[in-house]
């Protein structure tokens, strides 16, 4: 995993919390910032939800958490991502989840295209089976989306953020849920008009939306204008591709179905015959669960012997030095170099590329580039922070960007959309990669094969040319 290991070039400093030792930070919101952590007693990998308590406060949001927190302890289910154990500092509230290294289901159809519809089958029955099970307990997921769906090292689905997504959201006395939330192309059309809806049927709408990118490689709502989106999810305009079986298509009509009354449930989406081929309902023990550590954090009196503290163990500043298991989690398939990967649509939210040129002149060339696009620059020893001066459309723009030593010399540079819209993210991240072009580091391979491309296929692969 990544720390900030002592190292040959003299170390840097750690962070550590209880028994858990904290490494880079895997994704970050409003409320939350997740980090990739080793247990020291076992250890064992796993990621870390850290949530602001001023922020819960002044949101009002305390007794909501604790109850999805302790709903969501007691889940067990092979496809939804486990919660371990809950710690708390003074300041914050530290979730311990399961990690899994499989990397996201989408980053399947993003690498091959779209899937075969028996393999999108096996992930839908898995996806369902995980948001019935967490509907019978009670907890709601508000925001399915494609990087709520994890892979574990056999394949397996794993639902991530189960509970924990749409934080400041209310059950109002009418039992619906009210405030928007999610990703817009997956969310249901009673969400976004605001009038409550119930949280199973939004769920399974967007179930409906990633059963059909799985199966086509595309959206079947896309539009470059919000408002343009917004109608066609109303009207639920989308149409099915050729190649999809007649009893598919049945059954993603009668998901996206704008009226949520007369939508098939999930009840019903498990009865369904083309739903039930090769299904097979997973076997699961149901454990004992403790929530002693629940109450404990969330106890009024606060008591100061349940608290963590989170201690940093200084040593001389260095970029955080990464190692093999960590870069293979990192980058499926070690492309170190591939810089920006958009297809069909799926933009990812962080990208990557390699420099042989000091951490520093990294640094400095990034905040050189990064000014004249209207971005203000915060650093923070090998972190940065990019802010965009403009209001986009998810509000200012903000890119996280950390540097990593992976081999003597060597260091991978990573960038991810920390707030804003992805869409913007890309074309940032193109404008800034013309800047970078010095600083990229490529194999003999990529060279010779960019020789052979030319200048001008640059914008298109995401591929910067160097020297």
């Amino acid at each position: 995993m990544s720390s900030r290991t002592s190292s040959s070039n003299g170390g840097g400093s750690r962070t550590r919390v209880g028994k858990y030792e904290l490494g880079r930070t895997l994704g970050e919101g409003n409320f939350a910032k997740v980090k990739f952590a080793r247990n020291s007693e076992t250890n064992e990998h796993v990621a870390i939800k850290i949530l602001d308590k001023e922020k819960l406060l002044k949101h009002k949001m305390i007794g909501q958490i604790k109850r999805e927190i302790s709903t969501m302890k007691l889940i067990r289910h092979p496809n939804v991502i486990r919660m371990y154990e809950v710690m708390a500092s003074k300041t914050k509230i530290y979730i311990v989840l399961e990690f899994v290294t499989g990397g996201e289901l989408f980053d399947k159809i993003a690498s091959k295209g779209r899937l075969k519809e028996d393999e999108a089958r096996k992930y839908f029955q898995q996806l369902i089976c995980a948001v019935d099970y967490c509907h019978s307990r009670g907890v709601f997921h508000r925001d399915l989306k494609p990087e709520n769906l994890l892979l574990d090292v056999n394949g397996t689905l794993k639902v991530s953020d189960f509970g924990l997504s749409a934080l400041p959201q209310q059950v109002r006395e009418d039992g619906l849920l009210h405030t928007t939330c999610g990703t817009p192309n997956y969310v249901a059309p009673e969400v976004i008009n605001n009038k409550g809806y119930d949280g199973a049927k939004a769920d399974l709408w967007s179930c409906g939306v990633i059963l059909f990118v799985l199966m086509a490689g595309y959206l079947p709502f896309e539009e470059s204008s919000l408002m343009a989106l917004y109608k066609k999810i109303f009207k639920a305009d989308f149409s099915c591709p050729p190649w999809f079986s007649t009893s598919a298509k049945k059954l993603i009509k009668r998901i996206l179905d704008p009226n949520p009354e007369t939508r098939i449930t999930i009840a019903e989406v498990i009865e369904n015959e083309w739903f039930k081929k090769g299904y097979k309902p997973p076997r699961f023990e149901q454990a004992d669960v403790n929530l002693d550590d629940v109450d404990a954090v969330f106890n009024e009196s606060g008591d100061s012997r349940n608290l963590v503290v989170e201690r940093r163990e200084e040593g001389p500043v260095a970029p955080v030095t990464m190692n093999a298991f960590e870069l293979i989690s990192t980058s499926q398939g070690l492309n170190l170099s591939s810089l920006f990967e958009k297809q069909m649509g799926l933009v990812k939210r962080e990208t990557r590329f390699t420099s042989k040129c000091p951490a520093n002149e990294i640094i400095s060339k990034i905040e050189e580039t990064a000014a004249p696009l209207g971005f203000d620059v915060k650093k923070n020893n090998f972190k940065m922070k990019l802010l965009g001066e403009k209001t986009g459309r998810k509000g200012h723009l903000s890119v996280a960007t950390e540097i990593f030593e992976v081999a003597p010399s060597l260091y991978m540079v990573e960038l991810r959309k920390s707030g804003g819209d992805t869409l913007e993210f890309h074309k940032f991240y193109n404008n800034l990669s013309t800047g970078l072009k010095d600083i990229v580091w490529k194999t003999a391979e990529e060279s010779k094969e960019e020789a052979r491309d030319g200048p001008a296929d640059v914008a298109s692969n995401g591929a910067v040319p160097s020297k």
